[in-house]
């Protein structure tokens, strides 16, 4: 192979890699087209491989065309680079076009669920009257769930919570707020207005007016000199700020062994107005809370003389109240998390 051939070769190769990269329509065609021509078995590579056979005085010159070939090449490949990456950006740009004189969106705004709501207007009404919201653990000790309440491992009382144990001795998934009282009692002086928001576990049968998780807002009132009369007033106050003013409400005698007398607290059905209907059972009433003055061996248990305080306290539904204010007929929707059911609230 003599020096014309080489250099007519070469000169042949740089019009044809021209010619590619202008003819590259993205930037893996031209990659392609960079290694094609000047990648390490590239075609410049391979026509350079033959200066060795020719004669000494032709090799520089031969080299000298294939290095200006190679810089020819190197220069389009970059200038069509640059073309390439402006025509994708203008089109990038043309494609995420905003046109700013258009109306804008409508945010979507989400809503608090329905037992928080609740949860925050019953600490509202509660607060009005000095009650403090304290938080207590979920998973809880038997001793403060059960027998710092008067409730000792043989009472027969425990059958009226069905109990969820955890694997630690000892310990259970609490079923029920009240073991926030001796929390508060132990680290809290007297006068104690409390109020515990929680939720709570029972192994039951799930329906439209059980589970087993349900929440629930535990009262708790220390002081001396406290009666059920107080009781009374606190309670006939929250039932019409709840339910609106002038809504009937009665005592009934009932039992809890952490207090002594125990009471079920009613109101007048909200639904029929006390004519009677199913909601109520055709009674006109409907329980939402169980109260009673604190029991002295609970008042003890957490630290505190019942000879010289008294208290009452109070459990009331967050669920129950919350049916009864929205008039939603089953308890299962709270948890279901349905959009259709969560956005009728916002």
């Amino acid at each position: 192979m003599d020096l014309d051939t080489l250099s007519a070769r070469l000169s042949t190769l740089e019009q044809a890699g021209l010619d590619a990269i202008r003819a590259a329509s993205s930037p893996e065609a031209l990659e392609a087209v960079q290694v094609a021509y000047l990648g390490r078995r590239g075609e410049l590579k391979t026509v350079l491989g033959g200066i060795g056979a020719l004669p000494a005085p032709d090799r520089p010159q031969v080299g000298a065309i294939g290095n200006a070939v190679r810089e020819a090449l190197e220069a389009a490949l970059e200038i069509r680079r640059r073309e390439l990456q402006t025509a994708a950006l203008d089109a990038r740009l043309a494609r995420e076009t905003v046109d700013v004189t258009l109306p804008g969106r409508p945010f979507r705004s989400g809503s608090l669920h329905p037992l928080i709501e609740t949860n925050r207007e019953i600490a509202r009404i509660f607060g009005q009257f000095g009650f403090v919201v304290y938080e207590g653990p979920e998973v809880e000790s038997d001793a403060r769930n059960f027998q710092a309440l008067n409730i000792p491992p043989d009472h027969p009382a425990r059958d009226l919570w069905d109990t969820l144990y955890v694997d630690v001795p000892g310990y259970l998934l609490r079923t029920h707020t009240s073991p926030g009282q001796i929390h508060v009692m132990q680290q809290t002086a007297p006068p104690i207005r409390a109020l515990l928001p929680g939720r709570c576990f029972r192994y039951e049968a799930v329906d439209a007016s059980h589970g087993f998780e349900f929440f629930q807002v535990e009262g708790l009132m220390v002081d001396e000199g406290t009666t059920m009369a107080d009781l009374r007033g606190l309670l006939d106050a929250f039932a019409q700020a709840m339910f609106g003013r002038g809504r009937p409400t009665r005592f009934r005698p009932g039992y809890y062994p952490f207090t002594e007398p125990s009471v079920a607290f009613d109101v007048q059905c909200v639904v029929c107005n006390g004519v009677g209907c199913p909601s109520c059972k055709r009674t006109g009433w409907m329980t939402i809370l169980g109260a009673g003055m604190v029991h002295p061996v609970v008042l003890r248990n957490g630290g505190l003389d019942p000879e010289r305080y008294q208290g009452f306290a109070f459990g009331l539904g967050t669920d129950r109240i919350a049916i009864l204010r929205y008039g939603i007929d089953d308890i299962r929707m709270f948890l279901e998390n349905d959009l259709r059911f969560l956005e009728q609230f916002s």
